[in-house]
């Protein structure tokens, strides 16, 4: 019975193909865009595991300079020869050319004879023969697979990086994880002109657990890392990422909820002929159930190739964010695993599933003898709307709640996405409102007619107008953040690159001999010398710069708050600058003391006031050079900032700069990267932050399509009841023709009251994107903008979309002739 219960069931897709295709459509989409999302998430976290595994299974104690810059190799002798058993590591990175452009690699000099034995990198230089061709000469530059894919060369290939020596012949190791280049200490030393310096030692776990007190004389600190650190960082960027997806995926849904619950109406007639046939009402529900988890398997498996593809598209740009906001080395080469194949399947099944369940529920809660009633079914979902609606009033009061007392980034998101169901949800109340208004204000039969059947279209279409609202609501608030970030990031540019020319010298004795060239140059105003390096301040890695005291940086520096005479106390060496990222991670404020662990031992600070540092994860604190030097006194010059004399013509300033910058590469040696205007540096960091927002502009405007599909699937499928609620119309005189414009104007109607409704919706969504979820992911606020010609091309992108998907439908109607017409009358007659 069940087999033929199914025939009887999967008939009506026979003879209704288009809404076989919708709902197979619906299922595909948001498969496609759910599965697309995991996959780039999935890239990118096995990298980092594959990152976390270099030299150990879990987290790895070391030792590091205090300060967190380069120490002599001599420590690593002195403590090999008491007795411990570290493993000296030295990390740079180098510029190599890739097609038509150049990347930044990271580049790891290791010792493989002391390498702890419990990493994936220990495995690979174990054996004597790999071990002798690892460390004499040519010697060997371990990577990744996909690393040389990405390179396009072969193995044994030997690759010369920019302005700079020759790599070690390449060879490809399983293991290993993207974007880092291995080699012998020696020769990383040679490549990155870091002569007998290391910048940390391994030690095993389990010695360090009992490790005694380190030898006199060594100033180094413990440091234990783990893959947190890299996870922790971005986290909050594949979090985002994933609720992106999971909102494409849920606006998929709704184009599936609605050809299923046509379907089972449509079918209504069948259901209650198959009860009186026999067929329990147990059976029936599994036939349903069956032929819902069929559909979900072939269009989930549609959505999980396209969503491949769709990663594959977008992969490029993932990486580049990731590597331009975090540092992170990401395979740039999709892998295929089954991991998130079957994730992709799991929720294409579950959703389908819970798109199809509401309309089973009310059709198996209603009397046998009830379900041929049409007027039966438009009560039970009119009750079913009254629910939701109640459900959207409470959900709204929730996200008021997590507002008000919510914290943490998971409740930033819950805030989001109970705004948006909420407000989804009680779209047809409000249409329904407005609508009604309209109608107390027709005159005539035809504005009376016009605005009455708008409304009882309204049980058909609210959910592909639920679609329409989300998608365009997110793109308004996605929108309106981004656009304000770009306009900030621009501003802010220009406030903390306020340098013409920026040199980053070699040496100490370069950078004595470009100080005193420059003092030679009639056009150089200023320099500006500045000291950078890296170390954890409150757990957090971050930098410290150290400053000179000049005019340009109180003209020009992006503070939020401060204390009196911020910069002549910072001068000083009375306190410091800190970024806002680590003021919000270690809850500091103006006046509050920080501690810094140097060489010297600990430097106590006054928080002397907040300064912004977009697009940037790691804290930053500014102080004194004077006091910088004084506890790092090895530290070398990091760069200059070189002020060019004013000059009223600007064409004439570039001229200045350019020639500038191509004498000092001209004297010195300088690679291109070492000597860089102002100008180029806006561009690069522009150009990381197009890249940065490419996946997240791409997803959006996948979400406004999926939504016009939803209206477009919605309309196809009540084509056929269309005819009968339009044929008396023909009856009484109005045309085909005219009937399709009337219809039009009503669907512009809907979906531009729907518009109207998604605009304060949008510019709530960006309101909590800046002030809630961008706080809780990366530690910074963004000032607030408008942007009423980006939300006016947005709706007008939306309309047209209305107007593409209602042409086929419309069109048809327009072409219907007067025996079609009639015989629908007839029968509805």
């Amino acid at each position: 019975m069940m087999r033929w219960v199914l025939q009887a069931l999967l008939s009506h897709w026979r003879r209704h193909p288009v809404q076989a295709i919708c709902l197979l459509v619906g299922i595909w989409l948001a498969s496609a865009l759910w599965t697309g999302v995991q996959a780039l998430n999935t890239q990118a976290r096995s990298s980092y595991d594959r990152a976390a595994q270099l030299f150990t299974e879990g987290s790895q104690p070391m030792l590091v300079s205090p300060g967190g810059q380069l120490f002599s190799e001599q420590d690593f002798v002195r403590l090999r020869r008491a007795g411990w058993p570290v493993s000296p590591v030295l990390q740079g990175s180098v510029l190599l050319p890739l097609g038509d452009g150049e990347r930044r690699y990271q580049v790891m000099g290791i010792d493989p004879i002391s390498l702890p034995s419990e990493g994936s990198l220990a495995g690979q230089v174990s054996s004597t023969d790999s071990l002798l061709d690892f460390v004499l000469a040519p010697g060997r530059t371990l990577l990744a697979s996909d690393t040389l894919q990405e390179l396009g060369l072969e193995q044994g290939a030997v690759v010369t990086v920019v302005d700079g020596d020759s790599l070690p012949p390449l060879q490809a190791a399983p293991g290993l994880p993207p974007g880092v280049l291995i080699m012998d200490m020696a020769y990383a030393q040679q490549l990155l002109q870091q002569p007998g310096k290391i910048s940390q030692l391994l030690v095993p776990a389990d010695f360090a657990a009992m490790a005694p007190a380190l030898p006199e004389g060594i100033t180094l600190s413990w440091e234990e890392r783990s893959e947190d650190d890299l996870v922790r960082l971005t986290n909050s960027f594949h979090l985002n990422l994933t609720a992106l997806g999971l909102l494409a995926f849920v606006v998929g849904l709704f184009i599936v909820h609605a050809a299923a619950g046509l379907a089972l109406e449509q079918r209504r007639g069948m259901l209650q002929s198959l009860r009186a046939c026999g067929v329990s009402l147990r059976l029936l529900a599994v036939a349903l159930i069956s032929e819902l988890l069929l559909l979900a398997l072939l269009g989930g498996s549609l959505g999980i190739i396209t969503g491949y593809l769709l990663a594959n598209a977008l992969v490029g740009d993932l990486v580049a964010s990731l590597r331009g906001l975090y540092g992170a080395q990401v395979a740039g080469v999709l892998a295929l695993q089954p991991s998130w194949w079957l994730a992709g399947l799991g929720m294409s099944v579950l959703g389908t599933l819970l798109a199809g369940a509401s309309s089973l529920w009310l059709a198996l809660r209603l009397p046998v003898l009830a379900w041929a009633r049409p007027q039966a079914w438009h009560e039970a979902q009119a009750k079913s709307l009254r629910r939701l609606g109640a459900l959207a009033i409470v959900l709204l009061l929730v996200a008021g709640a997590l507002l008000i007392w919510g914290d943490g980034l998971l409740s930033g998101l819950l805030l989001l996405a109970c705004l948006l169901l909420g407000a989804a949800w009680l779209l047809p109340w409000c249409l329904h409102a407005l609508l009604r208004l309209g109608q107390r204000s027709a005159r005539g039969p035809v504005s009376q007619w016009f605005w009455g059947d708008a409304q009882q279209q309204m049980g058909g279409l609210s959910l592909a107008l639920m679609a329409l609202l989300l998608a365009l609501s997110a793109n308004i608030g996605v929108g309106s953040m981004t656009e304000g970030f770009r306009m900030t990031f621009i501003g802010w540019l220009d406030q903390r690159l306020a340098a013409d020319v920026y040199v980053r010298p070699e040496n100490p004795q370069q950078a004595e001999e470009i100080a005193a060239w420059l003092d030679q140059r009639d056009e150089v105003r200023a320099q500006l010398p500045s000291w950078q390096l890296p170390l954890r301040v409150g757990g957090w890695p971050s930098e410290i710069s150290g400053i000179i005291e000049h005019p340009l940086y109180a003209d020009t520096w992006p503070l939020l708050d401060t204390e009196p005479r911020v910069w002549e106390r910072l001068a000083s060496g009375e306190g410091a600058l800190i970024s806002e990222q680590l003021a919000y991670r270690l809850e500091l404020q103006p006046g509050d003391s920080l501690e810094l662990n140097t060489p010297a031992g600990p430097w106590q600070l006054r928080v002397l006031g907040r300064y912004a540092d977009y697009g940037n994860p790691r804290g930053q604190v500014l102080v004194a050079a004077e006091g910088l030097q004084q506890r790092w006194p090895d530290q070398p010059l990091s760069s200059v900032g070189v002020l060019i004399s004013p000059n009223s013509d600007d064409s004439q300033r570039a001229e200045q700069v350019a020639t500038l910058v191509a004498d000092l590469q001209q004297a010195f040696g300088l690679a291109s990267n070492r000597v860089i205007d102002q100008a180029a540096l806006k561009r690069y960091s522009r150009q990381v932050f197009e890249q940065t927002f490419a996946a997240t502009g791409a997803l959006n405007i996948l979400t406004l399509g999926v939504a016009a599909i939803a209206l477009l699937t919605s309309l196809l499928t009540l084509a056929d009841s269309r005819l009968t609620q339009l044929a008396p119309l023909w009856a009484m005189g109005l045309r085909p023709g005219q009937l399709a414009r009337l219809s039009m104007w009503q669907m512009l109607l809907l979906a531009t009251l729907t518009c109207l409704l998604a605009t304060p919706l949008g510019l709530a969504l960006a309101w909590c994107l800046v002030n809630v979820v961008n706080v809780q992911a990366f530690g910074w606020r963004l000032p607030w903008h408008w942007f009423p010609l980006q939300w006016l091309q947005l709706i007008a992108l939306a309309l047209l979309a209305v107007v593409l998907a209602s042409l086929g439908p419309l069109w048809r109607l327009a072409r219907s002739g007067p025996q079609t017409l009639l015989r629908r009358f007839t029968q509805d007659a």
